[in-house]
């Protein structure tokens, strides 16, 4: 068997009777019977009652947060994994407050990069990956047609390559609030991807 990985999948929806929660539902059965993922830790920001708030005064300044003791686990928690898993709704062309305010607190100077000279600076979050699977009301393609990609520009390229993390996979699912949306049938591509994916490290 080829390398294995530490799976963390990082949930962004208040409502747990939902097409949302189901997503969550068969990315856990697929990683549950993934022989190449070992170890899975949710992170479920609702429910932890994240505060996406960003605080800073003048005893408390944005360079410093990659050290902010409120932050450490979750900063162990993006440590730890091979493989991390975003779930969430695209609401306005991009995705909630909630996971925007976790992204703005975690992926920080000094922890998630580090400057240096030159355009772009050093990503400290190379060789993982990330997969993002991301429910709209919309048609699935109006993200690229109507919003010039933005949502998927935001995260590639904006987040992930900037920190690092090359490997960038996502779902984007659109109709999702209609009858004829295919639900069942995406629900059981996204089992399906989990149950055979293997290590960020053979690509």
């Amino acid at each position: 068997m080829g390398d294995v990985m530490n799976t963390l999948v990082i949930y962004t929806y208040p409502n747990h009777q939902s097409l949302n929660y189901a997503f969550l539902q068969q990315v856990l059965k697929g990683c549950n019977e993934n022989p190449y993922i070992t170890e899975l830790q949710v992170l479920d920001l609702y429910e932890e009652k994240f505060d996406p708030i960003l605080h800073f005064h003048e005893h408390k300044r944005r360079r410093d947060m990659y050290r902010e003791p409120n932050l450490e686990k979750y900063r162990e928690q993006l440590t730890w994994a091979d493989q991390i898993v975003f779930i969430y709704p695209i609401w306005w062309g991009r995705p909630p407050a909630m996971l925007l305010g976790y992204i703005d607190q975690l992926f920080a100077s000094n922890f998630a990069y580090r400057d240096k000279k030159g355009l772009f600076p050093e990503g400290l979050l190379k060789g993982k990956s990330v997969v993002c699977v991301s429910t709209m009301k919309g048609p699935t393609n109006y993200p690229l047609f109507w919003l010039n990609n933005a949502h998927k520009v935001l995260m590639r390229k904006a987040l992930f390559n900037f920190v690092g993390i090359k490997k960038v996979k996502f779902f984007e699912f659109g109709n999702m609030e209609s009858k004829k949306g295919g639900q069942q049938k995406k629900l059981e591509k996204i089992y399906q991807y989990f149950r055979q994916c293997q290590s960020p490290k053979q690509f």
